[in-house]
């Protein structure tokens, strides 16, 4: 079958056919290479010149920390701050560096993996913590990985270098985390991300301390996935990747939260790259405005549409992405910062693409969906003597439209099976302040957010009680508001290190929600150095979600039903335990289990199934009656072995044992959609000599459960409302996928100029050509002399009375397993 992939990375982002054009990709590859290669052969390498700089603070109250010794390892350069905390190094031949900060009193600092060019000064600030208590006994080792006292148990954070470089992720963050351990996803062309058994719609996204509802193109509504990401990776510093152990600062998150911070634009000159590809096009500028203040900005355009229609696709998706930031440093004590982030999706489809069964399929299953979305927000930071106030203000947005008609024909208004068009909108304000008193810190503030909502669908759909129509208008608003707090402790020599901490969540919605106490959300970690280089680490608690807008606003009759039904905060029991091992080789090895127990799951009366169970597809998900009834239970091991670019090598080998189980429609535990049992991941990489670099992942993954189509889907007045097999939901989950295994390669070659570099790589993602899909009901219709098929479906029991009337049916796959080349190049100035 042809399907699609869309595929990101700095200036490859389109859509992979399968099956349909090698030979053309093949092709414009070669002409790209050639063209590269005469470019090369022009120009000349001139003089190593790459320069290190930035500013050493203290993290708490941002005074600057004067003559701290910064050095980058593995070379005799190193200076000391001035007065004001600033530093510079000069003179480095371009490549990754390790850069270490250390001054009496404070941990010393590492940043690791830091790209020096010629095209512009590598900026690392350095925020030091200072040491809370007097070593005189086992000095524990600095791990090179991030470990916080809220969350030392979970936390994985990912540098750039290692976003950029990952094979077959094409820079895209939400694929790069699919090789850390308790990670899965549902499709191969989808960012939905599945974390220790849970639904894609439990995660949460934060972007410089501004929380961001969607970070996906084509996102599905009510969840959190789309088939490509939206963030620049040219902005991002590093992303810290919780799967556990969340801060109270963070909340309505049941699986995960992703911290993406973002660096600060060159304050130097104006400078930036231009990407342009196949498939679309893009700038990313950056500079200083003034003495005080520096921007970044980026914005892409997709023109998929002209290379789809010209391949015979069926559909012709278009999309557009902007970011920026901008900082401005009022003076040592207050910065103020700015973040975008937007997105235009354009979804139609190629009505001439129809001439066999697959193209078909999907003509008939596709709806026109234009989409949009942007976020917001402004952070002021305010320091003091001993802390520092944050006031985070944004606002965020979703318009997302699907229309379908019987057959694509929208001659006559009685062909419409689906017009939907909703909209979120959430204004929100958060207060927090970091203090340290002596051996403690402290976090503590409240959250604000007022929510509009509104909903318009006619959609006819079938149900188990037959085909029906749902038509409705809806629109609500609430306020929510939540209170937390934090409090860490250094002992025992900083070889213990406590944290306590809650949270309370409540909104306007319904008399079940709005008493925060009912909403307390308690959480409480550990960590205890055994040894020099091996620690304990332990984090329990109770995490509470809201249930999707989608939910909330469904509408019978002109009434919330599910207000009706006491819809209430998802509640999950989280007990996370594990070993850690820095060796003396920038490397960690980690062991953890975990448990995950799920209450007042919502339960979808249409379909007799609980919404845990779906997220990992396009469309919109939970516009339907519920009730809070299910529970759910997730379990597992996870294994870590992570090593940092060290003598030229990296790698991460990952394995994960879980067991994700949700209740049926009888209240038993079965295996829920994403209960991938076995899950192994291997990436390594090896940096040659002249800027070489090769990189190979393989990835393993048990089968996801299935369900198998009801005999209910060949019935006439079944299809001609639905199009496609309907799962039978007494049997559901009782089946299993095949089993997919996958192996990426990725070369990297740089060139770095007087005032510009170059890079070029091949990716290849699938290099065996493992194809894992699912099967999929279409009609069995006569051919034609051209092999296209005709007619409207054959009916097997013309006689029979309408109602028992059934339509041939036959089984296609949606397996893809074709390898996906792709060339690409960034330019930076």
């Amino acid at each position: 079958m042809k399907n699609f992939q869309l595929k990101t990375d700095s200036v490859v982002v389109g859509y992979v056919i399968m099956h349909q054009s090698p030979s053309r990709n093949i092709i414009m590859n070669r002409s790209i290479f050639s063209f590269l290669l005469l470019l090369l052969t022009a120009v000349s390498l001139c003089a190593q010149g790459g320069i290190v700089k930035g500013k050493v603070t203290d993290a708490i109250n941002n005074e600057p920390i004067a003559f701290a010794n910064i050095l980058v390892l593995g070379t005799d350069k190193g200076v000391t701050s001035d007065i004001d905390g600033n530093y510079e190094i000069g003179g480095l031949v371009p490549g990754l560096y390790d850069v270490r900060a250390t001054y009496v009193g404070y941990n010393e600092q590492t940043s690791y993996e830091i790209q020096v060019t010629n095209s512009k000064p590598a900026i690392v600030n350095f925020r030091m913590e200072e040491v809370v208590q007097d070593l005189q006994e086992v000095v524990v080792k600095a791990s090179p990985f991030r470990k916080t006292e809220e969350s030392p148990v979970s936390l994985r954070t990912i540098g750039v270098a290692e976003i950029q470089r990952n094979p077959g992720a094409n820079r895209d963050i939400s694929r790069v985390v699919q090789s850390l351990p308790g990670v899965t996803t549902s499709a191969s062309f989808r960012n939905d991300l599945i974390i220790r058994g849970g639904a894609p719609n439990e995660n949460r996204f934060y972007l410089d301390d501004v929380e961001v509802p969607n970070i996906n193109h084509f996102a599905t509504q009510g969840a959190s996935g789309g088939p490509v990401g939206l963030i620049n990776v040219n902005f991002i510093r590093e992303v810290d990747f919780f799967s556990g152990a969340f801060p109270a600062n963070r909340g309505n998150a049941l699986s995960s939260v992703l911290n993406f911070r973002q660096r600060d634009g060159r304050d130097d000159r104006i400078g930036g790259n231009f990407m342009v590809s196949a498939t679309d096009i893009g700038l990313t500028t950056e500079g200083p405005i003034g003495e005080k203040a520096t921007f970044l900005f980026s914005a892409r355009r997709s023109y998929l549409q002209f290379l789809f229609k010209a391949l015979g696709l069926p559909f012709l998706p278009t999309y557009n992405d902007f970011q920026a930031k901008v900082k401005y440093r009022i003076d040592k004590k207050n910065e103020l910062t700015f973040i975008g982030l937007g997105a235009i999706d354009q979804f139609e489809l190629n009505l001439e693409a129809n001439d066999d069964e697959e193209q078909q399929f999907l003509l008939d299953q596709l709806p026109v969906s234009p989409q949009w979305n942007y976020t917001n927000g402004i952070t002021y930071k305010r320091y003091g003597e001993n802390g520092f106030w944050l006031f985070v203000l944004s606002r965020n947005m979703l318009n997302n439209e699907a229309e379908k008609y019987f057959q694509n024909d929208d001659s006559s208004e009685d062909n419409l099976i689906l017009r939907y068009k909703s909209q979120e909108a959430e204004n929100k304000l958060r207060i927090e302040h970091t203090q340290r008193v002596g051996d403690y810190k402290f976090n503590y503030g409240a959250g604000y957010e007022y929510v509009k909502y509104n909903n318009r669908t006619f959609n006819r759909i079938f149900t188990s009680a037959g085909p029906q129509t749902v038509n409705y208008f809806s629109e609500f608003d609430m306020n929510k508001y939540a209170f937390f707090a934090q409090a860490s402790r250094k002992l025992v020599d900083e070889r213990l290190v406590l944290s306590l901490g809650f949270r309370m969540d409540a909104n306007s919605y319904s008399d079940e929600m709005n008493n925060p106490l009912d909403q307390f959300s308690p959480r409480f970690s550990l960590a205890y150095a055994l040894t020099e280089r091996l620690s304990f680490n332990f984090n329990t608690g109770i995490y509470y979600q809201l249930p999707p807008y989608t939910i909330l606003g469904y509408q019978e009759d002109g009434v919330f039903v599910n207000r009706q039904n006491g819809i209430k905060y998802v509640r999950n029991n989280h007990l996370v335990a594990g070993l850690e091992f820095n060796t003396a080789a920038n490397s960690r090895i980690t062991v953890e289990g975990y448990y995950k127990y799920y209450n007042d799951y919502p339960f979808l009366l249409r379909d007799s199934l609980t919404l845990a169970n779906l997220g990992g597809d396009f469309g919109v998900v939970g516009n339907e009656p519920a009730v809070p009834r299910s529970d759910g239970r997730s379990y597992g091991l996870e294994f870590l072995f992570q090593q940092r670019l060290f003598k030229g090598f990296y790698g991460i080998a990952a394995y994960t044992l879980g067991w994700s189980e949700f209740e049926d429609k009888n209240g038993q535990f079965i295996p829920s959609s994403w209960d991938a049992r076995h899950i192994v991941s291997l990436t390594a990489g090896k940096r040659f000599g002249k800027d070489w670099e090769v990189g190979v992942n393989w990835r393993y993954q048990s089968g996801l459960p299935g369900t198998p189509f009801s005999d209910a889907s060949s019935l006439v007045l079944n299809w001609d409302v639905n199009g496609r097999g309907i799962p039978n939901y007494n049997l559901l989950n009782t089946r299993r996928n095949d089993a997919s295994n996958t192996i990426d390669i990725r070369v990297d070659k740089k060139w770095f100029f007087d005032k510009w570099s170059l890079n070029i790589f091949l990716d290849i993602e699938n290099i065996t050509g493992n194809a894992v899909g699912n099967d999929q009901l279409i009609l069995d219709r006569p051919l034609d002399e051209n092999g296209r098929p005709v007619g409207d479906g054959m009916v097997v029991n013309p006689e029979a009375p309408m109602d028992q009337q059934r339509y041939r049916l036959k089984t296609i796959t949606d397996a893809t397993g074709t390898p996906l080349p792709s060339i690409g190049l960034m330019i930076e100035i």
